[in-house]
């Protein structure tokens, strides 16, 4: 990493710290992990800004609205002006700044914004791809105890007989939701982690199918 990221990386952990997220699944290791992922997709990117896609993977949950919130399609939109308003005190390079505010905003799977900047569909796969796979799993039953859904259907886990309902049931959303996300990927490199994740998500809901009975 080059001494200006490096720099900036601080700084920013700062700014996503100081609004005391209280959601373990969108909290400092949700943000790491997603500018670990933005890393290995930029590999195959040199194109893109790295300074725009670090600082929207540092600060795109700024705003971070529960799933069930009135105004969670919002979110993105909110984060992005104030992420905007805090870089712009912090002295960030301003004529990059309309460039990260369109990557925070798409990267919002209920905002439905098209991500057009290779910046933005880096920062977005990235985001995606912290829901797939194990530590997805544990994100998504963390979530659905703080809105008290059940684990699953208590007879039909694989809802092979009703239609699927994520928020009565945690299991479902493996189906309901991230099994859509491979698709929705903007880089070839995301698509491919994307599908192995998602196959690993889906061996695990057979394997609770059986055990649950």
């Amino acid at each position: 990493m080059s001494e200006l990221l490096a720099t900036w990386k601080s700084r920013l952990i700062s700014v996503a710290s100081s609004e005391n997220q209280d959601d373990a699944a969108h909290d400092v290791n949700h943000l790491h992990r997603v500018w670990q992922i933005a890393q290995a997709l930029l590999a195959s990117h040199p194109e893109a800004d790295a300074l725009v896609v670090l600082a929207a993977c540092y600060l795109h949950d700024l705003v971070n609205l529960p799933k069930n919130h009135p105004d969670r399609a919002q979110a993105s939109r909110m984060a992005a002006n104030l992420a905007c308003t805090r870089l712009a005190a912090s002295g960030f390079p301003q004529e990059k700044l309309d460039t990260v505010r369109h990557a925070i905003e798409a990267h919002s799977f209920s905002a439905a914004i098209p991500a057009l900047t290779i910046e933005a569909q880096i920062v977005q796969d990235a985001d995606r791809l912290d829901a797939l796979g194990a530590i997805g799993l544990a994100r998504l039953f963390y979530t659905a105890g703080k809105m008290g859904s059940a684990l699953a259907h208590p007879s039909d886990p694989l809802a092979t007989q009703r239609a699927l309902d994520d928020r009565l049931y945690a299991l479902d959303h493996i189906e309901c939701k991230l099994a859509t996300l491979p698709a929705t990927m903007q880089t070839e490199a995301g698509r491919r982690l994307g599908e192995q994740r998602l196959a690993w998500l889906r061996g695990f809901r057979d394997t609770f199918a059986e055990e649950w009975g």
